[in-house]
């Protein structure tokens, strides 16, 4: 007979901002079943993605790396045999020992991002490079801009309880589609205009799923978004919205904002972002006059070369307007600061050498090609140790990072659960668990729970977990930090410890710890996260980044962005699709036939004029490169604004070349951050498609 399924507690270890609570069925101890989120979590509340509900597809996906494998023919080419693991890691240590031997210590780079959001197998490759002084590395692939943006006027990364979207009376999705990357946040605001008529306006520059379903878009041009925080701020001012006692006690020199914003009226901001001054004033009238508004910024808006002032504008609306002091009021982007880690076991903090030089993640292929301005006076780096992340299709610039990639003096190993394209140019290829195949410790970017996801079955063949990985080349290197001695429960639970959290069999057997601070804490009412309390309407730019000449103190729009020109007249937007999340879910079926094919959104005026047609094929390109895509014809975008929702793996193209391919390596202002959606391109119909039109 049969035994039905055991159900068992986890965490989704895809999306920092969710960290979804599971329910996993197990089925015989071996296999995975369907996944539900737990109903018992008050953030999580039951809901997940359709694609970690459908996981036992990746899981036991039968293209799984379930062996190592040794390159045995030209860079690329996919020709690798079976070895044993301990030749694997043999010839991986002799590798990295040769390069150090040779070019010193800093030519080796471990490269890592976050394909595991978990704290011990996304970050333990911190530990490494710190003992043996590898090259260090600057994490600006996702967050850089927004960190710098929220520091800059808030100086703490945290805010009000997400869950408060649930009981505001108007929900600003500034910047994210959280139809297709947060589902939760879309059960909170369910639930706010369910019980309290609330309202949701997206601001996005194309008409996303969430926009959809939203009570007002604002479809601004992209890199625009300041311009219309400063226009809503001298409504306010100009309108008595502006709460003057809040900001006498909680900001810094509320005088000087309403000063520079006097010029910064509604017209003004039409002009820049390409909104209807009537749209402009009434999204300004019902977020001042609304004092249970509460706005989640996404990440998107900030992956511009003025994002993080962008974001720094934002955040200074609930401050003019006093809005921090509500609940269901104020402004969220993410709670990392209240976790208060103590991660010196999990990286080896206790080993960093400051001297030793650090690498720009998102510049990988400036760096793989030998681009003094990153690599100083140091050595190239002709080694790589790659875990979590597959920068040939994910990183900027990407025919710049396979040129890097194909250099025959660099030895790369790429630890992974499928063979991606970072793998098929790997000359070791490990094999990977998932993560219901090894303990790992979770924070969530955008709710407050602490989570431990356990071990629930074994993995296939020889998949090993990171740590493991890390623990069988630890000596044969020479790397002696205790915590190689130790299992991942055992460095989850001394870190839970040691952070002040209780332990992790208690956090197991309550399946969760809510760390949320309370409601003065979270709401800035004891002051904000700078040294004087205040919320800051003056930037302080040169303290959080270098690059940050031409930024203005006070909020402003900044005009550094890859404008349109008329050789490249269209501003591109590479945003996240639902079903995949960045390259993780584009190997499952499910997902692939969600999606169908690359595609590209266009304006129909802009299609009408191009002669391009429903489901044509057409290019867009820049310097850096040529894509070809297929036309979807969308309203929602202003002409001139396309949309590429992806990350599609480069094959998947017609002439094989993804969407990277045009996006540009620059860092954004004023600390560095990959600037995805700050692209100007050229578009045109392929000859075919026109001919066929002519006919």
């Amino acid at each position: 007979m049969t035994q039905p399924p055991q159900i068992r507690s986890s965490a989704c270890p895809h999306d920092c901002p969710s960290t979804c609570a599971l329910e996993v069925e197990v089925h015989d101890g071996t296999r995975i079943g369907t996944l539900r989120g737990a109903a018992a979590n008050n953030y999580t509340l039951g809901v997940i993605c359709t694609k970690v509900s459908k996981y036992a597809e990746r899981i036991h996906h039968p293209d799984r790396l379930t062996h190592p494998l040794l390159r045995t023919g030209p860079k690329g080419s996919g020709q690798f045999r079976r070895i044993g693991w301990e030749e694997a890691l043999d010839r991986a240590a002799e590798a990295f020992l040769a390069t150090t031997s040779a070019h010193g210590s800093e030519s080796v780079w471990p490269y890592y991002y976050a394909g595991t959001m978990g704290l011990v197998h996304r970050d333990g490759i911190n530990r490494l490079r710190h003992e043996l002084k590898h090259s260090r590395q600057v994490n600006t692939i996702c967050t850089r801009t927004s960190e710098s943006g929220w520091m800059a006027g808030v100086g703490k990364i945290a805010g009000p309880d997400p869950r408060e979207m649930g009981e505001a009376d108007l929900i600003i999705s500034w910047g994210g589609n959280p139809v297709n990357t947060q589902v939760n946040v879309m059960s909170h605001v369910a639930r706010a205009r369910k019980e309290r008529g609330a309202k949701l306006v997206v601001i996005d520059p194309y008409r996303t799923g969430t926009a959809k379903v939203a009570d007002m878009h604002l479809a601004v041009r992209p890199g625009t978004d300041a311009a219309l925080a400063c226009a809503v701020m001298h409504i306010a001012f100009r309108d008595g919205h502006a709460d003057r006692a809040y900001m006498k006690q909680y900001a810094d020199d509320p005088a000087a904002l309403e000063a520079h914003v006097a010029t910064r009226t509604p017209d003004w901001a039409s002009a820049i972002t390409g909104l209807p001054v009537a749209e402009i004033e009434a999204f300004a009238k019902l977020y001042c006059e609304t004092p249970r508004a509460y706005i989640r910024t996404g990440y998107g808006f900030t992956r511009s070369r003025n994002g993080a002032a962008a974001l720094h504008a934002v955040t200074c609306l609930p401050t003019v307007t006093g809005k921090w002091r509500h609940k269901g009021g104020g402004a969220f982007w993410n709670n990392r600061a209240i976790y208060h880690w103590d991660k010196t076991l999990i990286e080896g903090l206790d080993l960093i050498d400051p001297a030793t030089r650090a690498l720009d993640q998102s510049r990988i292929g400036a760096v793989l090609t030998g681009d003094r301005r990153d690599l100083g006076d140091g050595p190239p780096v002709n080694a790589l140790l790659i875990q979590n992340t597959n920068p040939v299709t994910v990183a900027p610039d990407s025919h710049k990072v396979r040129r890097g990639f194909l250099r025959e003096d660099l030895f790369t190993v790429v630890h992974e659960q499928f063979m991606t394209e970072t793998a098929r140019l790997a000359d070791l290829v490990l094999p990977a668990t998932m993560f219901m195949e090894h303990h790992d410790l979770y924070q969530a970017g955008g709710h407050s729970h602490i989570q431990i996801g356990p071990k629930l079955i074994d993995p296939p063949g020889e998949c090993r977990s990171n740590h493991e990985v890390l623990q069988g080349l630890a000596p044969r290197l020479g790397a002696t930090h205790r915590a190689y001695g130790m299992t991942d429960l055992e460095i989850v639970d001394e870190t839970l410890r040691v952070s002040g959290w209780p332990d992790a069999a208690t956090v197991m057997a309550n399946r969760w710890h809510d760390a949320q601070p309370d409601f003065d804490t979270a709401h800035f009412l004891n002051g904000f996260g700078h040294a004087d309390k205040k919320f800051h309407f003056k930037a302080d730019w040169a303290a959080i980044g270098p690059n940050h000449h031409g930024m203005s103190a006070l909020p402003d729009h900044i005009e550094v962005i890859d404008s349109a020109t008329q050789d490249r007249p269209f501003r591109l937007v590479a945003a996240p699709a639902r079903s995949f999340l960045n390259t993780s879910f584009t190997e499952m079926p499910y997902t692939r036939a969600r999606e169908g094919r690359p595609t590209l959104q266009v304006n129909p005026e802009d299609a009408a004029r191009l002669g391009i047609t429903e489901g044509a094929r057409v290019r867009l390109g820049n310097a850096r490169g040529e894509v070809v895509l297929h036309a979807r014809l969308v309203e929602g975008a202003q002409p001139g604004v396309l949309v590429a929702e992806s990350i599609w793996p480069h094959a998947d193209h017609d002439g094989g070349v993804g969407i990277n391919a045009l996006t540009s390596d620059e860092p954004a202002l004023p600390d560095g951050g990959a600037v995805f959606h700050d692209t100007a391109v050229w578009l045109r119909a392929e000859a075919a498609t026109l001919a066929q039109a002519a006919e």
